[in-house]
This record gives structure tokens, C-alpha cells and sequence, in this order.
């Protein structure tokens, strides 16, 4: 880590848990949006390369979430960011990821991965979700098993979830205080308020109907149940290491990028840094068949879910013959979503085919799923938008797409978290890249 003059950072409180599904989203966004409501100004992180809880971050508070990655992104990046975004908050709510203290076995940037890593780095204090269904006293042992389990992260308190008779929350609740936690609230079982979910997580916050209302409904909930104010007494300000304040750099000067509902996994830190640089951001959208502006210098597709609309784009002519004369001049990059959009075929998971724009010889089907997830290590053999043949890039990768066919050259060589080469490396040809690699940081 850069050494630097500490930077204090406005009170701020992390939302944890066990495990994944115990519900700490559900507590973040009812938490978000019932402290909006009070006026208060609200800036909410995401730890990890999470793409869809920082989208109904934003909503719920009225503030753009970013990501915060200890692996993936470097100290100076992550500083900067807890820095400039935090600014004019009056508190922080920063939603972890899986279970606390979850990560991968061998460290990156400044960490393993694991939410542990940011609230220890800023002294936020953690507040537990627990999912007590099934137990009552058990949970107590469960929660304290988490203090003292790792120097510099302190567990503040702790809220049930799912949550049975008044009997079921007091035995639970007395064992809680009984080993020093302080119970919150205890959230009762309620299926109408669950947002829905596909296979990469929660369906997209512009996807979600009435997705105001259901945000209120859950600040409501939340209201109800958990002692908000004893709550915001826990918040403690936060100090970072201010880090090394770093050129932002833009991988063009006019940028075309795609943004829609098949096009939507886009990093904001990378948005923010690409601006800074002067960079000219044009959004178009494929779904509604409109080419990429023919001034741009790159044409971006991001990641999304273009399995869903693989018919529609297959038949977006417009911006299938836009993006193929673009392409004969200038670059194309793709991540993930995009990058298949820009194969040949994507077959469906009813077994259909639909012709993609042909800009690369790749083939892909979610017919046959398989997962691939984790963090990448990437060098670039070949230079692209994303740099220079021989950088070192860090990122991630999460989709369940067989690669049926991948003729072209690869772009990266590509090693996982443990230092593992991997096979797939991404995919050139002409001026045209792309990747299942989401990239974070280099």
C-alpha cells in the first residue's frame, strides 16, 4: 500500500453477513433508501466485482455506488475512490459480498477479495445479517464466532433475519447481547418484498418493475424493524491511506458505447476515470437497432445479458451494418455480453442460433451452461483499447456461456486467482477485440 497522509472519511457502516442469501441486500437497500428519506446525504459502496447491486444502490440512495476491490483494483484507484465519491456524505453504507470474510487464497492488489479487507482498511464497523431461520441461541455462536476473528474489523451489531414468533426473536436476541452484540432488529419473513433474480444475480434495477415503489416498501420495512437510530450511533468515520493520485487515462478521445438493458455492466469508476481524461462518452443502443456514432474514435460494448435479446439483435440491422463499417476503420472492443454479441452465433437457452454481428468467429450457447467465475490476471499480447501488448491488466470474469467455437487469435494470456494459465484468452481479429474478462484495474 502507498504511503500517505491519512484522509478521514465521513461515518460509514458495512452491511455483512455469513453467507451469501442471508440478506444483506435487502437490508442495504431498505437502509439506503430510509435514510434518503430522511434527507441525509447517502453514498453506498459495493466490496467486489458485483455488478447489479450498485445499479439498485444508486437508485435507492440518489448517488452513484462504486465498487471497491481488493484484489482486482489497485490501493491508488480504491483510495481515491473511497476519497472523491464519499465527498458531501453525510454517511457511508458499503454492502460486502458472499460472507465477510470470503475472498480467494491468494492475495492481490492490497487483499484477498474479501469484504474484511475494506472495513478493516477504513475502521468502518460491520453490521451482521443473520439468517436465523431454523435457529434461535445457535446464531449467537455463529455471530461470535466473528469477533476478534480478524485484527481491525469490529462487528457492531447484529440484525435477524427471517425471523419466526416473538419467542423465536427473544431467545435469539438474549444470546446475542449475552455475548456482547447488540440486536438491532429482527426482520420476519416476508416473500412479497424478495426483488427478482436470473442466473447472474437480481434482475437488473431498470428491468425491475415499479422499482420505486418497491424500494420504499422496503425502506418501510426496514423502518419497521430495525432501530435505525441506534443504528447511525454505531457509524464511525472512516480513515485512508490517501494512496497516488494517478493520470486517468481514456482508451479513446470519442467513445461509442453501448447502453441498454443487453448492455449495462459498465464499472462507474471506469466511466469517472475515462471523463476525466477528456473522454467524449456517446451512448447508442443496440436493442433499438441504432448504430454507433460514425464520429466515434472506439466503439465499447459492454456486458449485460444479450442472451435474453439475441433475437432482437440478431435482426438490429442498422446497427449490425453500423458497427461493420465502423470496425473496418476503427477499433471495436467487447467484455463478456459484448464480447459474444460480437461472434458469430449465440445459441440461446432454447437451443436457437442467432447470427450475431460476425465481427469475430466466436460461437457461444447457453444451452449447454457451464459457470466460469473468478478473478483474471491478464497480459495483453496484442495492443487494443485496453492497452499495450505486454500490460499487466486485473479483472474478473462470471458468465455461464460454452464456447462452442473460437477461431480467432487470442488477445490475452489469462491466469486465474491462483496463478493458473487459462485457456480462454479472449479473441482478435483486424481492429476488432473482446474478452469474457471484465477489466478493473491495471
Amino acid at each position: 500500500m502507498a504511503e500517505a497522509v491519512m484522509s478521514p472519511l465521513p461515518p460509514g457502516l458495512m452491511i455483512a453477513a455469513p453467507r451469501s442469501g442471508a440478506g444483506k441486500t435487502t437490508v442495504t437497500l431498505g437502509l439506503l433508501r430510509a435514510l434518503a428519506r430522511r434527507g441525509l446525504a447517502v453514498q453506498p459502496f459495493k466490496c467486489g466485482p458485483d455488478y447489479i447491486d450498485p445499479a439498485f444502490h444508486a437508485v435507492a440512495a440518489a448517488r452513484p455506488s462504486y465498487n471497491i476491490d481488493s484484489w482486482a483494483m489497485s490501493w491508488d484507484c480504491a483510495a481515491g475512490l473511497l476519497q472523491r465519491s464519499s465527498r458531501g456524505a453525510d454517511i457511508v453504507v458499503c454492502e460486502a459480498l458472499m460472507g465477510l470474510f470470503d475472498g480467494v487464497s491468494k492475495p492481490g492488489a492490497w487483499g484477498n477479495g474479501a469484504s474484511a479487507d475494506l472495513a478493516a482498511t477504513t475502521g468502518w464497523p460491520v453490521v451482521l445479517v443473520l439468517d436465523i431461520s431454523g435457529q434461535s441461541q445457535t446464531a449467537a455462536a455463529t455471530a461470535r464466532g466473528f469477533l476478534g476473528f480478524r485484527e481491525g474489523v469490529d462487528i457492531a451489531g447484529v440484525i435477524l433475519n427471517r425471523s419466526g414468533s416473538a419467542r423465536h426473536i427473544r431467545f435469539a436476541s438474549e444470546a446475542l447481547e449475552a455475548a456482547g452484540l447488540p440486536v438491532l432488529g429482527a426482520l420476519p419473513r416476508e416473500r412479497d418484498l424478495v426483488l427478482p433474480e436470473r442466473h447472474l444475480g437480481l434482475v437488473q434495477a431498470e428491468e425491475t418493475k415499479e422499482i420505486e415503489g418497491r424500494l420504499d416498501a422496503l425502506a418501510d420495512f426496514i423502518e419497521r424493524h430495525v432501530d435505525i437510530a441506534q443504528l447511525l450511533r454505531l457509524a464511525v468515520p472512516g480513515l485512508v491511506a490517501g494512496g497516488r493520485p494517478r493520470e486517468p487515462r481514456a482508451p479513446a478521445q470519442r467513445i461509442a458505447l453501448a447502453r441498454d438493458r443487453a448492455f449495462s455492466f459498465v464499472y462507474p469508476h471506469l466511466l469517472e476515470a475515462w471523463r476525466a481524461a477528456g473522454a467524449d462518452i456517446v451512448p447508442f443502443s443496440p436493442l433499438n437497432d441504432e448504430a454507433p456514432d460514425p464520429q466515434a474514435d472506439l466503439v465499447w460494448l459492454p456486458g449485460g445479458y444479450p442472451e435474453l435479446y439475441a433475437g432482437v439483435l440478431a435482426n438490429a440491422e442498422r446497427f449490425k451494418a453500423g458497427i461493420s463499417t465502423f470496425a473496418q476503420s476503427r477499433p471495436v472492443h467487447g467484455e463478456c455480453g459484448g464480447y459474444m454479441v460480437l461472434g458469430a452465433g449465440l445459441v440461446d437457452a432454447q437451443g436457437q442460433r442467432h447470427a450475431m454481428t460476425g465481427l469475430l468467429g466466436l460461437e457461444t450457447s447457453f444451452a449447454q451452461r457451464k459457470l466460469n467465475l473468478g478473478y483474471r490476471r491478464a497480459e495483453l499480447v496484442a495492443p487494443c483499447p485496453l492497452g499495450l501488448a505486454g500490460e499487466r491488466l486485473m479483472g474478473h470474469e462470471f458468465h455461464y456461456a460454452s464456447v462452442l467455437a473460437s477461431p480467432d487469435e487470442p488477445l490475452f494470456a489469462m491466469r486465474n486467482a491462483d496463478g493458473e494459465e487459462l485457456a480462454t484468452g479472449g479473441s482478435r481479429r483486424g481492429s476488432v477485440t473482446g474478452s469474457f474478462f471484465h477489466f478493473i484495474d491495471n
